[in-house]
């Protein structure tokens, strides 16, 4: 008897990762350089989205867009105003662009605005660098996008949980250890997509 000759058997394909979202980033304030250019601060934001990612449980679609704005508080704040009713600066605002059903599908993911003077004050306030406090703003924003919310107790220690873990892979301590949760916001919001932190960085 011959044995028959064996099917060859293909190689496994290596398992590729979906692409990275590709970051819009402007720079509409110049107190921005004090972390660098826009190549320094398109990495630093390229390396948050990224740490982000890696512990987020929803996934975008590969190579999503994603806007950036570092602003000011005077143009943040009347972002906050027309958008949220609340005529106030604050630290970071997120925008997403699809429901958490349809984030994975989405070609965009959504808009996050970062304001310096706030972040800088709060930075310094909670003894934190600011390129660390900017990170995890990016996280946070991003997080939002990716549907996480701090609305209940339970959605803050979620949230909170992620970020935390994010910013170890960026070697960025804790920044709850304090044991405080982020604040619940108010409660009308003009527009349902838009979300906020409610205190530095839970703004």
């Amino acid at each position: 008897m011959t044995d028959r000759p064996r099917a060859r058997r293909s190689a496994p394909r290596p398992e590729t990762s979906p692409a990275p979202p590709a970051i819009a980033l402007r720079a509409q304030s110049r107190q921005w350089r004090a972390l660098g250019d826009i190549a320094v601060l398109r990495q630093r934001a390229a390396d948050a989205v990224q740490a982000a990612l890696a512990v987020a449980p929803v996934q975008p679609c590969g190579g999503a867009e994603l806007s950036l704005l570092l602003t000011d508080d005077k143009r943040i704040r009347i972002v906050n105003r027309d958008w949220r009713g609340f005529d106030k600066a604050t630290n970071v605002l997120s925008f997403p662009a699809a429901p958490p059903d349809r984030i994975a599908s989405s070609p965009v993911l959504g808009d996050i605005v970062v304001a310096y003077e706030t972040v800088a004050r709060e930075a310094q306030a909670e003894s934190k660098t600011l390129a660390d406090h900017f990170s995890h703003l990016v996280i946070h924003g991003l997080l939002h996008l990716l549907g996480e919310d701090h609305e209940t107790e339970a959605q803050a220690q979620r949230m909170e949980g992620l970020e935390v873990a994010a910013l170890a892979r960026l070697g960025i301590t804790d920044p709850y250890a304090d044991g405080e949760l982020i604040e619940p916001p108010p409660a009308s919001s003009s527009s349902p997509h838009a979300a906020t932190p409610d205190q530095p960085p839970r703004s």
